[in-house]
């Protein structure tokens, strides 16, 4: 993710028609990627009837993050005011008010060599996403209400802060570290993953849960939307060299060999395990793959990725199937197990990887040091993302409340809260 100061670039940069046609290219796939993929494969993951309550939930939250970004999102995450390389103060941790409503947002606009206005809506569809990510450790018992005030709240306290430290250039805190994230490894899968988790565990476990079966009711649902979700992912990563160049072209190829990587990975070991390959399990292998490849696929060359999606896949299994056996939390969709897991993972690679002596192509001179860089880049997401969430969570449930009631649940969400079937067979 390019990560210059906005208004200097506007000085020196001048349009670029190729350049601004892959951009609005890559906007619509990682929209795609919330409506309809992740819906759908969410939606197929949970129970008939929860389908709608879980599409709903993704449309929702789309609108709404859409409307906060353009009210102050955007601002907080790339207004630069007051920023320095090397210097430290409130600005690396959060941006400013100063682009609040887009203020000084006209068409003539440039971020690096494209309208700032496909900026800020291929960034928008990264705000999207990462709130809706959560969705999948909550599911079938949330209310919608509280799924709302918590997205505003978390979006607010968490993804923007997090993004600002990452990517708004130099004076950024995790940026001046040295922190590798080309398309989102700790911004988006790692602080939505952890949200997740501590989301599951605050809010409980399912009734019935893990005694009563709880099985995917639809999972030709859940492979066409991780299907979306891999032709998306381009334009996720190879969108974030916010150029068609050559690193835009690394970035998709790495990013198809590291999702097919983890895909045979999981496979391979559930194969050995349960002696049987699954079609949810390889969906997941996938995705676990597109996510751990995301920080890395700016720097690492196609060898790393192939390590790196292999690595993803095989962890994830045991972390999404073992790991949440053994302690027991009701993470619905396995959001932790997939996205925070594969996103530390890929981060932690990214540094070894992006060193020329294991074909990467990230200006790191050594190995180890990066990787040391990136444990505390990744170190401070998680206790950050943790933090934040438990007091967002804690607050939504002394006002609004976050769980439905006993009734609800059984009856299911579709019916108590929407009125309304996803399926009329009459």
């Amino acid at each position: 993710m390019r990560s210059e100061p906005i208004l200097a670039l506007a000085q020196t940069m001048k349009l670029d028609s190729g350049d601004t046609a892959w951009m609005l290219t890559a906007s619509m796939l990682v929209l795609l990627m919330t409506i309809p993929g992740l819906a759908l494969f969410y939606g197929g993951m949970v129970r008939a009837k929860n389908l709608l309550s879980v599409l709903m939930q993704c449309f929702a939250i789309t609108a709404l993050v859409t409307v906060l970004w353009v009210a102050y999102g955007y601002s907080i995450a790339f207004d630069t005011a007051g920023m320095a390389a090397g210097t430290t103060n409130v600005h690396s941790f959060v941006g400013g008010f100063g682009r609040a409503m887009l203020a000084g947002l006209a068409p003539g606009s440039l971020y690096n060599t494209v309208p700032e206005a496909v900026f800020v809506m291929f960034q928008m569809t990264f705000a999207i996403i990462t709130p809706a990510l959560i969705v999948g450790a909550i599911a079938e018992r949330m209310k919608f209400s509280a799924l709302l005030w918590f997205t505003a709240l978390w979006f607010t306290l968490a993804y923007l802060p997090v993004a600002h430290m990452v990517w708004s250039g130099p004076g950024s805190l995790l940026g001046d570290l040295g922190v590798l994230d080309f398309a989102g490894g700790t911004v988006v899968h790692i602080n939505a993953g952890i949200a997740g988790l501590v989301a599951c565990l605050v809010i409980g476990k399912r009734r019935g849960y893990p005694n009563v079966p709880m099985p995917p009711h639809n999972l030709g649902y859940t492979l066409v939307g991780a299907s979306m979700l891999w032709l998306g992912w381009f334009g996720f990563n190879a969108g974030s060299a916010v150029a068609a160049n050559g690193s835009a072209a690394m970035a998709m190829l790495v990013t198809q060999v590291a999702t097919a990587a983890a895909a045979i990975g999981w496979t391979a070991v559930e194969w050995i395990t349960h002696r049987r390959a699954s079609v949810l399990g390889i969906a997941s292998g996938a995705v676990a793959g597109l996510v751990a490849v995301t920080p890395a696929a700016g720097t690492c060359g196609p060898g790393g990725a192939l390590v790196i999606g292999v690595v993803a896949g095989v962890v994830c299994f045991f972390c999404a199937t073992r790991l949440k056996r053994r302690f027991g939390y009701d993470d619905s969709l396995d959001v932790f197990g997939v996205h925070a897991v594969a996103g530390i993972v890929g981060a932690l690679l990214t540094g070894p990887f992006a060193a020329a002596a294991l074909g990467g192509f990230g200006t790191v001179d050594s190995a180890w040091v990066q990787l040391w860089i990136q444990c505390k880049g990744v170190a401070f997401t998680v206790v950050y993302s943790a933090v934040v969430t438990w007091i967002v969570l804690k607050a939504v449930a002394l006002t609004v409340g976050l769980r439905v009631d006993e009734e609800q649940e059984m009856i299911g969400l579709d019916i108590a809260l929407h009125e309304e079937k996803g399926y009329n067979l009459s």
